[in-house]
């Protein structure tokens, strides 16, 4: 049974998922862990049902490497929590090694979402294995192929200062306004962001002054 302290640990652990959200775009990471708002499109209902193909939790054995899915996983140094698509378990016996792999719709991206996404899985196995993970995949399914991402130390500093922004903002409770850009368009919540409209707020004082004089 968890400790106090420790079950107040895991209260105030964030989804390794709003860390990939936050390098998208900050708002879209508010909206949905801070506001609690969802929205579908194509591109969502194409990687959910890529995941559920993905995601049947039932362990496999391929070419003597054994592949666990949907493995829960956190880091109380990090502050963070979520289950990995897969983990494959390298080597033998004592010497086993764990390999995350994602799975993404679409193509590599430019940013960085996706491998920091992976980077705060490999921190989670090490504190949970006490091993360290140099690297694993990412699965994109446009090329149909693994992408191996190296856990360097750029990433690693990249993840953690993300995992602390994501902390601190959800801590915060207050949704960024809204920067419109060529992604958006690209973003399920666009409908609720209203990043075109709300980007530049109505002043309340020339709407009163302009109304006065009508």
């Amino acid at each position: 049974m968890p400790k106090p302290d420790q079950r107040q640990d895991e209260e105030n652990l964030v989804p390794v998922s709003a860390l990939q959200h936050y390098l998208f775009c900050p708002r879209q990471c508010a909206l949905i862990h801070i506001e609690q708002q969802w929205a579908e499109n194509g591109a969502t209902v194409e990687g959910r049902l890529l995941h559920e193909r993905v995601d049947s939790g039932v362990p496999d054995r391929k070419r003597g490497v054994r592949t666990l899915r949907t493995l829960p996983i956190r880091s109380f140094a990090l502050g963070i929590y979520g289950k990995a698509d897969a983990v494959e378990l390298h080597g033998t016996g004592s010497t086993l090694i764990p390999y995350p792999v994602e799975y993404k719709r679409g193509s590599p991206k430019p940013h960085h979402a996706d491998e920091v996404q992976l980077c705060a899985q490999a921190l989670c196995l090490e504190e949970m294995f006490g091993c360290a993970v140099s690297e694993g995949a990412l699965f994109y399914d446009r090329p149909h192929r693994r992408t191996t991402v190296q856990f360097d130390q750029d990433l690693r500093d990249l993840t953690q200062k993300t995992a602390q922004k994501v902390q601190d903002m959800l801590a915060a409770g207050k949704t960024p306004q809204p920067v419109w850009n060529k992604g958006c368009k690209h973003c399920s919540l666009e409908a609720i962001c209203q990043p075109r409209r709300l980007e530049k707020p109505l002043c309340v004082e020339k709407w009163f002054l302009e109304n006065l004089e009508d």
